[in-house]
């Protein structure tokens, strides 16, 4: 093979290799969106799945820290809507969204997909059983321990299966957990008022929305103990959480001041 031939062989080597890289950092480029890339855009897009029930609405706190971070951080914000939580995770690490505006429960296994914002409320688990009726021949449940060998049904993914699980541990009983697809708590809660169902696991929120509209229902029986929630990320945004983490606390500031101003 002559020099000029080998010449030419290493150009196009050379060229070949080059626009690999280049293919492959473009493609890493275009797969990242941290707030430099939001920046770019100005606008931040955030998505709420929390009881949805088809009023395109993000309302109360979210709403506020939502208008805080835009009034604060010069951006944009868009918001979108999906039926379920699941959907919303999907296109968050798709980059079709940017933040979960809804409490989210910060648990060992949600950590391993999904970045946490510090905590913006707690909640905890509420048992769903209908009152004591002498036509409804259902054991009414007075304390956790009756909850033994009874089926309990909860939303795909519920922070409340992991608790269940550990009280079936506590009072060395099978507790057996259902779990199902619903795209609000009410589904749930009409499950039970229906007869569908005896027991249902609903978050502290939902009880107390529910409970005057659904008066023979019963929300009394806490399940768990208070837990964290926040908003959620994907883990490719620290700079987005970073900057997440101090505008809410400056809103949790204002407003802990405020109280305190009015007390």
């Amino acid at each position: 093979m002559n020099t000029k031939r080998r010449l030419f062989l290493f150009v196009i080597l050379l060229f070949m290799t080059i626009l690999i890289m280049y293919l492959i950092h473009g493609m890493i480029t275009k797969s990242q969106r941290d707030l430099p890339e939001i920046i770019i855009n100005n606008t931040l897009n955030v998505v709420s799945a929390d009881n949805y029930e088809g009023d395109d609405s993000i309302n109360g706190l979210h709403y506020e820290l939502c208008q805080f971070i835009s009034q604060r951080s010069g951006l944009t914000i868009h918001y979108f809507f999906e039926k379920n939580l699941d959907k919303a995770i999907n296109k968050l690490e798709k980059n079709v969204y940017d933040v979960i505006v809804q409490s989210v429960t910060i648990t060992k296994e949600n950590k391993k997909l999904l970045s946490f914002t510090v905590p913006i409320s707690q909640s905890k688990q509420m048992l769903v059983q209908r009152k004591k009726n002498d036509d409804d021949s259902t054991l009414f449940i007075t304390n956790q321990l009756d909850l033994a060998n009874k089926t309990i049904f909860v939303a795909k993914n519920s922070p409340a299966i992991l608790r269940l699980k550990n009280l079936a541990e506590e009072i060395a009983e099978p507790v057996k957990i259902k779990e199902i697809a619903v795209t609000s708590t009410d589904e749930l809660i009409l499950l039970v008022a229906n007869k569908k169902i005896d027991f249902a696991v609903v978050n502290n929120e939902s009880s107390l929305k529910y409970a005057s509209l659904f008066p023979d229902l019963d929300f009394n029986i806490e399940i768990s103990f208070s837990y964290l929630q926040a908003w959620a990320l994907r883990k490719t945004s620290p700079v987005l959480l970073d900057s997440l983490n101090v505008w809410i606390t400056e809103f949790k500031q204002i407003k802990s001041a405020i109280s305190n101003f009015k007390k």
